[in-house]
């Protein structure tokens, strides 16, 4: 099978509401700082007039990556689940703009298209709480088994393992993925969701997948560690990639025996870390599929991330194949 595909995100498609609040106001609206947490629609529609001066922004993990391995002149195709409503068009339209290929089939009844407020305080954190909506209704039959097939490496977020029929869709699209020789890479996407999945995951990461992507408190979530050398030591010794990011400290990959310490890219002034680890995994992605060394995997994804926490939400209007040039 020609592989046609660089990479196939498979992720909840969701747009992002992104505005500035003070450390009152999360406390005073219980939202956990740092985190992602799930609200229903009741909730939803009690934030959403507080979100003053927001700006929309198509988003969801995945998709942001998706998004960013295209910018830097990667062939990208996309998974996830929209309605048929204002947003959801917005979501396809943002996409293919930017040279995605995206055929999810809508729905046409059920809940709206997702959403996920992004509350930015003075310090660049990003605390988000998210109404998954429509992009929970995912399931197998909406995996394209010929895109897949036609791929070299599909990327999965963390987050689907919360709605049953998306984790039943996750397994399809592995199971075809493993078949056609197509790679699998992973991110663990939040700490509250590794904890919800422990044990799921660490058999995800010890028998499935090809590229594991973590923050340093989810990696040590994922094995209880005390630090993040003890979780480092206990990620299998397989030859699949471990690429764990550690904020302003830069990352570390890891593969079997072998670790690159990746220093940090620093921008010249964060103001939103939205999207920092959607950045970094598709400026590593970028570089693997190109086949650079892992050093550089790492440092393109370093600069992904940098270039992305110097602007408001996960996309950005830059050019980022620039960013390429630091590799000749």
């Amino acid at each position: 099978m020609i592989k046609t595909i660089d990479v196939t995100a498979i992720g909840n498609a969701i747009v992002d509401v992104v505005t500035t609040v003070d450390e009152d106001f999360l406390t005073d609206h219980g939202i956990d700082k740092g985190a992602m947490t799930l609200i229903n629609a009741e909730q939803l529609q009690s934030l959403l007039p507080k979100t003053h001066e927001a700006k929309i922004i198509s988003g969801g993990s995945a998709a942001n990556t998706i998004v960013g391995i295209s910018m830097l002149g990667g062939r990208g195709a996309y998974i996830g689940k929209v309605k048929n409503d204002a947003a959801g068009n917005a979501f396809k339209r943002d996409l293919k703009a930017l040279g995605v290929s995206y055929t999810t089939t809508p729905n046409s009844s059920g809940p709206p298209t997702a959403q996920c407020l992004v509350f930015v305080t003075e310090d660049a954190q990003r605390s988000m709480t998210t109404y998954l909506g429509a992009c929970v209704s995912l399931e197998p039959i909406d995996i394209d088994a010929k895109m897949i097939e036609t791929s070299k490496l599909i990327y999965l977020e963390g987050y689907l393992w919360d709605p049953p029929k998306a984790k039943e869709a996750i397994r399809k699209a592995i199971k075809r993925a493993h078949s056609t020789n197509c790679k699998v890479a992973l991110s663990l996407s939040d700490a509250f969701c590794v904890n919800r999945y422990r044990a799921e995951f660490l058999d995800l990461v010890s028998n499935e997948i090809d590229i594991l992507f973590a923050n340093e408190s989810e990696i040590i979530s994922l094995y209880q560690a005390d630090n993040i050398n003890v979780a480092l030591d206990a990620l299998p010794n397989n030859g699949s990639i471990a690429a764990i990011t550690l904020g302003e400290k830069g990352s570390i990959i890891k593969r079997s025996e072998e670790r690159w310490i990746i220093p940090p890219q620093k921008p010249p002034k964060i103001v939103d870390t939205t999207g920092a680890g959607d950045l970094y995994a598709a400026g590593f992605l970028y570089a693997y599929i190109n086949n650079y060394t892992m050093e550089n995997c790492g440092k393109l994804g370093g600069l992904a991330a940098s270039e992305i926490i110097q602007q408001y939400g996960a996309r950005t209007k830059t050019d980022m194949s620039s960013l390429l040039a630091s590799m000749e």
